[in-house]
């Protein structure tokens, strides 16, 4: 549901000092251009917002429409009431929720470590391959390569390297699943870099690295914040599939024992709170970006 297309860009405090003291000599400026920042945080915020909700309300149509219509049987198929029962209104939802929230909470705390470690690295690679040509010729196709092979197939050599059920297995299965396209979205930022502002930072004397933290690093923080976006749900498929192949803990583990056991509601139930979980966490990323690209002057993307 995402549409690329961009709100106007709000006036950022001009950088030069001149501008600057232009404005603290303005007060009616300066109060201006705080009251357009926060009209434009206000706006994302509430467009993300109710973005999010009309993904939730879509979602819930079409989860009750699957479950009725498809002719499933009851006992199999749980709809949202059922889940929402079986979670707080039923004589045993407080068992229930004791049961889950612990698998959810190691879910959650797997995603956070194959997001963060995946980004970490997706943006070193960026940064390296801008730097140097040599770099991005050797690594690349690395990256390409474990893009392209199944997680499946090499999960159990990253099992046998990292062992089993530790912290390390889930950071790298995580990683794999983040790292490509986070790497892609980044480097398109950093590939976009003004030619004029370069040519400013070099003409001043600023080498390759001045002008990486000094231009292209700022610029790219719109692509930086869309890989972190798209990032969130793969972090999730990663934990989930971590969880499945390596430590048999959090929600990836408890799904195969209640799909086993024929605990269909814990089973649907598993399935919903990682939607609205991963929903959550997506508009808690597309919220910050927007206030602090609207802070910084550069438009905001409309999820």
């Amino acid at each position: 549901m995402t549409d690329t297309r961009s709100a106007p860009a709000v006036p950022a405090v001009p950088a030069t000092p001149t501008a600057q003291l232009a404005l603290k000599a303005d007060p009616a400026a300066l109060a201006r251009l705080r009251a357009d920042r926060r009209r434009a945080t206000l706006r994302s915020f509430g467009r993300s917002l109710l973005n999010a909700l009309i993904t939730f309300v879509v979602l819930l149509v079409l989860w009750q429409a699957v479950v009725s219509l498809t002719g499933i049987s009851p006992y199999v198929a749980k709809g949202p009431v059922d889940v929402w029962r079986f979670l707080f209104v039923g004589e045993d939802a407080g068992a229930h929720r004791d049961q889950l929230m612990p698998l959810l909470g190691q879910t959650l705390l797997d995603s956070v470590t194959g997001f963060v470690v995946g980004m970490l690295v997706a943006i070193a690679l960026a940064v390296a391959f801008s730097l140097s040509s040599a770099v991005e010729a050797g690594v690349m196709p690395l990256v390409l390569l474990l893009r392209t092979i199944p997680l499946v197939s090499i999960a159990p050599v990253i099992i046998l390297i990292t062992g089993r059920g530790t912290t390390a297995s889930v950071a790298v299965i995580g990683t794999v699943v983040v790292l490509f396209p986070a790497l892609a979205n980044v480097l398109f930022g950093l590939s976009r870099a003004s030619r004029q502002s370069l040519d400013v930072v070099h003409v001043y004397g600023g080498g390759r690295f001045t002008a990486l933290r000094k231009v292209n690093i700022p610029g790219a923080l719109p692509s930086v914040f869309a890989a972190m976006r798209v990032s969130v749900p793969s972090a999730v498929t990663g934990a989930l599939l971590a969880e499945w192949l390596s430590t048999g803990t959090g929600i990836g583990g408890a799904i195969l024992k209640f799909n086993a056991q024929a605990q269909f509601a814990q089973l649907w139930t598993s399935i919903a709170l990682i939607t609205i979980i991963t929903l959550l966490l997506y508009n808690l990323v597309q919220i910050i970006e927007n206030i602090v690209l609207a802070r910084m002057g550069m438009s905001v993307s409309i999820a």
